[in-house]
């Protein structure tokens, strides 16, 4: 099909089946590109340039680039949006919408503005532009600006996030590209043997009775953990697993432990 697009939205929902009903499995957030796999009705297949994830999107929702555009923004090194909600201004449809923190922008150092295609948009606010070296305090910071953001399966914003949305999203604000899901995020990094060797800005991973792995979080200290389940939250763990102190038990059982750098 060799067609592509550029998320111009705040947050444009892909969702498992061609349906307004069907489940969301990630969103794409603004300045996320992709490739257009398939066209079924009001409906279109992407397959993101990031991450490789895949969903069908409202054709409504998005800018088609052109396969230039499309090569320029995967060589492109983007800074991201640092404040939880900011705004952006489209000047070429002359309206600004908000945009949540991790948003991908192409400006040059120095500029607010850059263009994808016939739109150029502009963004002001706080900028994080990845320096190429993870400093594990400032994940961890990163991390703790996300506390009591809502649970929502395929989330990956302030205002609802998944868990493996929300390690993404922590790594991605450092320069540091994951995965989607958890299980995914699970094959990559440095096995750790005990919850001992782990360091703040590591990831656990989590199972179920099946023994899929189903969840995650970033590791705070050698017995807290901060990750998405209700809400964005802090919980002790240990070789067994989270243990949820208001209900006096262990909620999510631990299998591995990752350290990416």
């Amino acid at each position: 099909m060799s067609e592509y697009g550029f998320c111009n939205l705040s947050a444009a929902p892909c969702r498992r089946e061609a349906s307004d009903k069907s489940e969301m499995v990630t969103q794409f957030l603004f300045g996320e590109y992709f490739e257009i796999l398939e066209s079924y009705k009001s409906w279109i297949l992407v397959r993101s340039g990031i991450d490789k994830y895949e969903g069908w999107m409202d054709r409504k929702q998005y800018l088609p680039v052109s396969h230039e555009t499309f090569q320029m923004l995967k060589k492109a090194k983007p800074a991201y949006t640092a404040d939880l909600i900011g705004v952006i201004r489209d000047e070429a449809e002359a309206v600004s919408f908000p945009v949540s923190i991790g948003s991908m922008l192409y400006s040059q150092p120095g500029n607010s503005e850059f263009r994808i295609e016939n739109h150029t948009f502009r963004y002001e606010g706080n900028v994080v532009e990845p320096s190429g070296k993870i400093e594990r305090a400032a994940l961890v910071e990163d991390a703790y600006t996300f506390l009591n953001t809502p649970y929502l399966w395929g989330g990956r914003t302030p205002l609802g996030i998944d868990c493996s949305g929300f390690t993404q999203m922590v790594y991605r604000l450092s320069g540091f590209s994951l995965p989607r899901d958890a299980w995914q995020q699970a094959q990559l990094g440095e096995t750790l043997n005990f919850p001992e060797e782990a360091r703040p800005g590591d990831l656990a991973f989590f199972d179920n009775k099946e023994g899929r792995i189903t969840h995650t979080g970033i590791v705070l200290d050698k017995s807290r953990i901060i990750h998405a389940s209700g809400r964005v939250r802090i919980d002790t763990f240990d070789h067994l697993g989270i243990y949820n102190r208001e209900g006096s038990a262990y909620t999510h059982s631990l299998r591995v432990l990752k350290k990416y750098f």
